[in-house]
C-alpha cells in the first residue's frame, strides 16, 4: 500500500497542476491503478501459445521468462510500468518495409532469440546470487536488425535501484555499437528517453530503403491470338456466315505485336547504410514465326507479307492467302496450298482443295475434297452426292452440309445436316435458320443441340455423344491398315526365298511395328477420353423436337425413340440414356 499511496501522490500533484481539481486527480489516479494491476495479476496467468490469427506480428513470451522477471522488478520499484510490448508489425510502411505471414514468422523466432539472450543477461545482473537486494544498474539499449538489414529496431531495459534512466546519450551510443547509420527515426529518437512506454517496448530505430527489382518485358498483341467466332443472327434466327471474323488480314509491315522491354532495378539501403542490389527484369520473348520480322530496335514485330496472321501457340506467323475469284475447276485444277485459301466461287465435283491454313469457300461444294489445317468456312454449304469429304483440323462453319463425310477437330456449326456422316471432336450445333439433323450418323463429342431431329417419316437418323468421334475413325483407319500389311506380310512370305523377298519383309514389319505404336497410343487416348467424358453428365443431346426413328447413342447406352418428344434433353443416367 505504500507504493500505491506514494503513486497516488505523485498523479495528485501533476493533475492537481494541470486540471485544478485533487479529487479528479485521485479519481483517475485510482481507476488507472486499478486497471493496471488487474492487467498485473492477469500476467500472472500461464502465458499462451502466440495467436497468429488475432495479432501475428506480437511475440508471446512464457510467464517465466527473464523479461517478464525484469519487468516485474521495475514494476515494484516504481510503483507502475505499462505491460511489455514487443511487436513487428509493418514500422516503415513509407519506406517499402513490410513483413508477412511466413516472412514474418522467422523475424518473430529471430526476434525471440535476441529478446531471450538479452533478457538473460540482464537479469543475471540484476539478480546476483550473492547479493540480498538487486545492484544499481544503468538504464541499458539492445538493438535487433531483422535478417534483410532493412530494420533495426530498439529493447530497452530500466534502471534497478539507483541507475541511470535512459537518455540521448545512450541512444547514439548503441547506434554506433551497432553501426546502425541510415534511415534512422530521428523524431522517434528525440522523444524517446520521454517516453511513458519507453521500457519493455520495440521501436523501430532506423528504417532502410528496399530495392525495387525490375519487371519483366512483356508482349502487347495487335491481333488476337486465339481467335474468337462471332456468329451473329439476324431477326429470323439465321447466321451470316460471310462474317464470323476466322481471318485476320495483315498487310506487309503492319504492326502484330509491340515488345516491352524490361526496367533495371533501383538499388535499396540497408540500415547499415550499404546498397543491396535489385534484380533487373527478365526481357519478354518475342514471338516472331514465319513471315514476321523484329524491327531495328526490338520493340516490335511486323508482318513480312499480307497475309493472315495466326498463332501457332508459341509464336504468330502470317500464311499467305490465296485468292481465287472464280470457280475452283477445270480453269484452275485442284488447289494444294501453304497458306489460306478464299475461293470466291463454286468447288465443281472431281477437284480438292487442301490448304495448310484456313479455307473459305463463297459457292457450293460439290462432290470434292476439301481439307484444311485451320478453320473450315462454307458460306452457301455443301451437296457432296455422297462423295464429298470435308476435313478440317479446326472448326467447320456451313450453311448446310447435305450428303457428305465431314471430320471436324473442333466445333461444327451449320443450319441443316442431312444425311450426312458426321465425326467432330468439340460441339454440334445445327440451332440457326432449320437448325435440323436427318438421317445419317452424327457424332459429337461433347454435345450436340438442334431444333430437329429425324423426320416425321421416321428416318434413320442416329445421334451419338461422347468418347473422340474422329479418334475413334482415325484408329478403325489404323486397325484397317493393319489388317492390310499382315495379310500382305503373309503373302509375302509364302514367296520364294530371294533379294527381293527379303527387303519386302523388312519394309512390312518396319510399317507393322510402326502402325503398332500408333494403334497402342490412340486407345490409351481413347481410354483416358471415355473415362474423362461419360460419367461427368457433361455430355448431351438437346433438341426441340426428336422424332420417332431416332437412335440416341451416349458411350455405350442406346436409346431408339418409338415416339415423337417435344423438349427434350439426353443425357447418360446409371449408364442409360434418359430423356428429360
Amino acid at each position: 500500500m505504500a507504493f500505491k499511496k506514494s503513486f497516488l501522490t505523485r498523479i495528485r500533484k501533476v493533475s492537481s497542476e494541470e486540471n485544478g481539481s485533487d479529487e479528479n486527480a485521485e479519481k483517475s489516479a485510482e481507476e488507472s491503478w486499478e486497471k493496471r494491476h488487474e492487467a498485473e495479476e492477469g500476467e500472472k496467468q500461464p502465458a499462451s501459445e502466440p495467436d497468429w490469427e488475432e495479432d501475428p506480428a506480437l511475440l508471446q513470451l512464457p510467464q517465466e521468462h527473464a523479461l517478464k522477471r525484469l519487468w516485474n522488478l521495475r514494476t515494484e520499484q516504481s510503483g507502475w510500468m505499462p505491460l511489455p510490448v514487443l511487436r513487428l508489425k509493418n514500422p516503415c510502411e513509407e519506406h517499402r518495409i513490410t513483413y508477412k505471414d511466413d516472412a514474418l514468422k522467422k523475424e518473430l523466432l529471430r526476434l525471440q532469440v535476441n529478446v531471450t539472450a538479452s533478457a538473460n543477461k540482464r537479469a543475471a545482473k540484476a539478480f546476483p546470487k550473492q547479493e540480498a537486494e538487486s545492484p544499481d544498474l544503468d538504464a541499458e539499449v539492445t538493438v535487433f536488425v531483422t535478417a534483410d538489414k532493412m530494420t533495426a529496431w530498439m529493447l530497452i531495459y530500466p534502471p534497478t535501484g539507483n541507475g541511470r534512466e535512459l537518455g540521448q546519450d545512450m541512444l547514439s551510443a548503441a547506434l554506433e555499437e551497432n553501426k546502425i547509420s541510415y534511415g534512422l527515426e530521428k523524431e522517434l529518437l528525440d522523444t524517446l528517453p520521454e517516453r511513458e512506454d519507453r521500457y519493455f517496448h520495440l521501436f523501430p530505430a532506423a528504417c532502410g530503403e528496399r530495392p525495387i527489382n525490375g519487371t519483366d518485358g512483356n508482349v502487347i498483341d495487335q491481333f488476337a491470338r486465339s481467335v474468337q467466332v462471332k456468329a451473329s443472327m439476324d431477326e429470323f434466327g439465321k447466321i451470316d456466315y460471310t462474317s464470323l471474323n476466322l481471318v485476320q488480314n495483315v498487310q506487309e509491315g503492319e504492326l502484330i505485336c509491340r515488345i516491352i522491354p524490361p526496367t533495371t532495378g533501383m538499388p535499396g539501403v540497408s540500415v547499415y547504410n550499404q546498397e543491396v542490389t535489385a534484380k533487373d527484369g527478365r526481357p519478354a520473348s518475342a514471338p516472331a514465326g514465319r513471315n514476321t520480322k523484329l524491327t531495328d530496335d526490338g520493340s516490335a514485330l511486323v508482318a513480312t507479307r499480307m497475309g493472315h496472321v495466326e498463332f501457332n501457340g508459341r509464336s504468330f506467323q502470317v500464311n499467305p492467302v490465296l485468292e481465287l475469284s472464280e470457280n475452283v475447276d477445270y480453269s484452275t485444277g485442284s488447289v494444294n496450298f501453304l497458306g489460306d485459301v478464299h475461293v470466291h466461287g463454286d468447288v465443281c465435283s472431281g477437284f480438292d482443295v487442301r490448304a495448310t491454313g484456313s479455307i473459305v469457300v463463297d459457292g457450293v461444294v460439290e462432290a470434292s475434297t476439301l481439307e484444311a489445317g485451320g478453320n473450315l468456312t462454307l458460306v452457301k454449304g455443301v451437296q457432296g452426292n455422297g462423295q464429298a469429304v470435308i476435313r478440317s483440323n479446326r472448326g467447320i462453319y456451313a450453311k448446310f452440309l447435305e450428303n457428305c463425310s465431314v471430320y471436324a477437330q473442333e466445333n461444327l456449326v451449320a443450319d441443316c445436316i442431312m444425311n450426312c456422316d458426321v465425326f467432330c471432336d468439340g460441339e454440334i450445333q445445327a440451332s440457326s435458320g432449320r437448325g435440323v439433323i436427318i438421317g445419317g450418323s452424327v457424332r459429337a463429342a461433347y454435345g450436340i443441340t438442334a431444333k430437329v431431329v429425324g423426320s416425321r417419316t421416321e428416318c434413320q437418323t442416329l445421334v451419338s455423344v461422347g468418347g473422340k468421334p474422329c479418334e475413334d475413325y482415325e484408329y478403325e483407319i489404323l486397325v484397317e491398315e493393319m489388317w492390310k500389311l499382315e495379310d500382305e506380310l503373309e503373302r509375302t512370305e509364302r514367296q520364294p526365298d530371294g533379294a527381293a523377298k527379303n527387303s519386302r519383309l523388312s519394309k512390312l514389319r518396319s510399317k507393322i511395328e510402326a502402325c503398332s505404336a500408333r494403334q497402342e497410343q490412340f486407345q490409351r487416348d481413347l481410354n483416358r477420353a471415355k473415362e474423362n467424358e461419360y460419367e461427368k453428365n457433361r455430355v448431351k443431346l438437346e433438341c426441340s423436337t426428336a422424332y420417332a426413328g431416332t437412335v440416341i447413342r451416349i458411350g455405350e447406352a442406346t436409346l431408339r425413340l418409338k415416339k415423337e418428344e417435344k423438349h427434350c434433353t439426353a443425357r447418360l443416367v446409371d449408364g442409360e440414356v434418359s430423356l428429360t
